[in-house]
């Protein structure tokens, strides 16, 4: 195997990256992992954790042959869906996915899960991940090979902002049910924003009562009904703790989308085709998505940028690709028809 795969053009930094600090990963054959250092917080040191997925199939011939792509998860998440991986490596991409800092296998012992209080606060880990797959400034891939960034719910949001103050640098942004509004709606969240304002200033690290019901880990999980295994750890039920700083972070990527941002690239939005939000569990919710509203979201999209596909899947759940797997197919195959579409 070749210390990146699917690439002969290796400048010096990532050979000696390459043979030296990647180690198998917990997802087993195929997968590797790096560590990325990032600059020390109020907590200590901090560490973000870059993913390689397997080796790209070199005889394909799919719109994505040739490309890129960077894989960001959502809020109180990490990457294990293998399935993800193998699909872009069957078209022919480099893989590579990203658990953020306090989050997944970067996740410390003395670290406050996923908190940040600006969402701008992920462009170093971005960047480091960017650099290492030959697409930082100057990088041997960038111009040459298309960049694909994926973002599921939080990571949607974090992807577009980072879109849209970066613009050129990515050549298709593809949305797995983007968290771009919050499920209270607009008007809550402007009567919201100032409370969050002030506590996010005085007591960042306040904590509010987390209203997981589990409904939607009963929909994923295998142990209850669902398809997929994940480790507990890094996927909680009830989710992550909220705290203050944090909220005001999404509230602000909210608003910034609900005035409009510019990105460049074209944008594909997947969502399902209802919302099930219920303090209850129904058996719809193995068929819909249970966090957000679908229907917002959409509208949402449409203030990304100039050109946005948004597609709705009947029976998807928030995770678009973790729905049934006729869904799952479905969805993969809309990526590749609008790849063949838009992608450069």
């Amino acid at each position: 195997m070749s210390p990146v795969q699917g690439s002969t053009e290796l400048d010096v930094r990532d050979a000696l990256v390459a043979a030296t600090e990647w180690r198998p990963d917990i997802l087993g054959s195929g997968f590797s992992a790096l560590d990325l250092t990032l600059k020390p917080d109020h907590e200590g040191p901090v560490v973000a954790t870059l993913v390689r997925g397997p080796r790209a199939d070199r005889f394909a011939r799919g719109p994505a042959r040739g490309a890129d792509v960077l894989y960001v998860h959502g809020w109180s998440d990490y990457f294990f869906q293998k399935h993800h991986a193998h699909h872009w490596a069957s078209e022919g991409a480099r893989f590579f996915a990203l658990d953020l800092r306090k989050y997944g296998r970067s996740l410390r012992d003395y670290q406050t899960p996923g908190f940040v209080t600006d969402l701008a606060t992920y462009d170093e880990e971005l960047e480091r991940a960017l650099e290492v797959m030959g697409h930082g400034h100057g990088g041997h891939r960038r111009g040459r090979h298309p960049l694909i960034l994926i973002g599921h719910s939080t990571g949607g949001l974090t992807l577009s902002l980072w879109a849209d103050r970066n613009p050129g640098r990515a050549d298709a942004l593809i949305l797995n049910s983007p968290w771009l509004e919050l499920q209270t709606r607009a008007a809550v969240r402007t009567a919201l924003t100032p409370l969050m304002t002030l506590a996010a200033q005085l007591r960042p690290t306040d904590t509010f009562n987390n209203i997981d019901f589990g409904f939607y880990t009963r929909a994923v999980k295998k142990e209850l009904g669902g398809e997929w295994e994940f480790d507990d750890r890094w996927r909680p039920t009830p989710s992550f703790t909220v705290r203050a700083g944090w909220l005001h972070a999404i509230l602000a990527g909210h608003a910034a989308v609900a005035v409009g941002l510019d990105i460049r690239a074209p944008v594909l939005t997947l969502l399902s085709s209802r919302s099930t939000l219920s303090p209850i569990w129904h058996e719809s919710m193995r068929t819909s998505d249970s966090v957000l509203r679908v229907d917002d979201i959409a509208r949402r999209s449409l203030n990304l940028g100039d050109t946005v596909t948004v597609r709705r899947l009947d029976g998807a759940l928030h995770d678009v690709l973790l729905s049934a797997p006729p869904v799952r197919a479905e969805a993969f195959a809309a990526m590749s028809r609008w790849l063949k579409a838009y992608l450069r």
